[in-house]
Formats: C-alpha cells, structure tokens, sequence
C-alpha cells in the first residue's frame, strides 16, 4: 500500500505518541493491574495507528480524459445537487454538486477538468460539520476555478470539515493542469464543492457514492 506524502509525518508523530503510551501502560498496567487489560489496550493502540496509516493510503487509478464531463474530485458520497448564484468569482447562477467525505474515505483530491487556473484563494474559516449548509461560505475552504479550452469555467472548493484542520492544495494561478490530475489532500472528514454552468447535465444524484476521478458528475452541454 502506498502512503500519500501528506501522511508521513502525522504518521510518524502518532506512532511515537503511540509507543509512548504503550510503555506507560506496561508500567502501570501490566506490571500493577492485569495482563488482560494491558493487552487490550495494546489492541486498541496498534488499530487506533493502523486507522491513521490506512487514512492516508494512494490508491492507483486510471487517468481518463474527456472534455465533455466533468468527474468527481474525491472519494465520497453527494449530499447536495442545486443550482446557487456563485458570489466570489464567476459572479452568476452555477449548478452546485457537494460530496462530503467520511473519515474511512480516500481524501486525496483530482482535478474535475482540464484547463488553466485563472483563480485561486484560501479562506480561513470555521470548523462546522462538512455536510452543513453553511459550511461552503464559512468553514475554512479553498477556492479553485479553472478555465477549460472550450472557455467554460469550472469552481471547485475544499471545503474543511468538523474534524479537519488541514487543506493541501498544490496549484497556483497560471498553472497548466490536466483532468484527474491529482491537486491536493484534504486531512479527514470534509467535503469539496464542484460549480459548473447552470445548464450543464447531471449525471449525479443525492445519495450516490463516487469514486473520485473515476466517477463523472456532470456532462457539459456543447
């Protein structure tokens, strides 16, 4: 299994706290309580470190290219498909798909389309649940809009989570980017936000799983 570069040193730092408490505990457990218990909590240490090395696993997948949809960005599952105006950037009414992601799921993150990026801002922010309305205006996110070939503009937020405290992106404005390249990591729950043009085709539906940059989301019109 290949670990994401984003997990080395939280893996590294938790696996030292890990081993740390586990020689607390046979100290004071083993060696004053129980063997039962000590060897329980060993358990729960080992799967507890297992979790967070299992978190940031890079799964190997085909890049596919099509200019006429639009694909997942991430792992997950969508929780909102509606049309809302777009007030930071494009400034006009966009076809919005959500897809929250759990903490079991793969969180790196995958171009939807291809293009160059014409914007690009952090916004720091709260920390509210990551499928909550207001959690696209007011947690801390990203925002991403790329301009295709044909012209058209995508948006795309990393949007944090209630338990995320950490959004990776690797572009910047200018840079040349190809679909389902990958362009960031987001650590634990949390959820991204695509906008494509209001007339777009969804393909999605609310409560269906996706797998990010394998599953298309939308079919652009011509």
């Amino acid at each position: 299994m290949k670990i994401n570069k984003e997990g080395y040193k939280i893996i590294a730092v938790s696996g030292l706290i890990c081993l740390v408490l586990w020689a607390l505990m046979y100290h004071f457990i083993k060696l004053h309580i129980n063997s039962a218990l000590f060897i329980m909590s060993t358990i729960i240490l080992v799967a507890f470190w297992f979790f967070i090395v299992a978190f940031f696993r890079e799964p190997r997948r085909v890049k596919i290219h099509d200019n006429d949809l639009v694909f997942s960005p991430c792992d997950g599952r969508v929780v909102v498909t509606e049309v809302v105006y777009e007030d930071e950037y494009i400034k006009k009414d966009m076809l919005q798909i959500s897809i929250f992601m759990s903490v079991t799921n793969i969180h790196m993150n995958w171009m939807p389309v291809s293009g160059v990026v014409e914007y690009y801002k952090y916004h720091p922010g709260r920390f509210l649940i990551a499928w909550h309305p207001k959690s696209s205006t007011e947690n801390e996110r990203t925002t991403t809009v790329v301009k295709m070939d044909n012209g058209e503009q995508v948006l795309f937020r990393q949007v944090a989570g209630l338990i995320a405290r950490r959004i990776v992106s690797y572009i910047k404005v200018g840079d040349k980017v190809g679909q389902n390249d990958v362009f960031g990591f987001i650590k634990f729950g949390s959820r991204i936000d695509v906008l494509v043009p209001k007339d777009s085709e969804l393909l999605v539906e609310i409560g269906d799983p996706v797998v990010g940059s394998q599953t298309p989301i939308v079919r652009l019109r011509k």
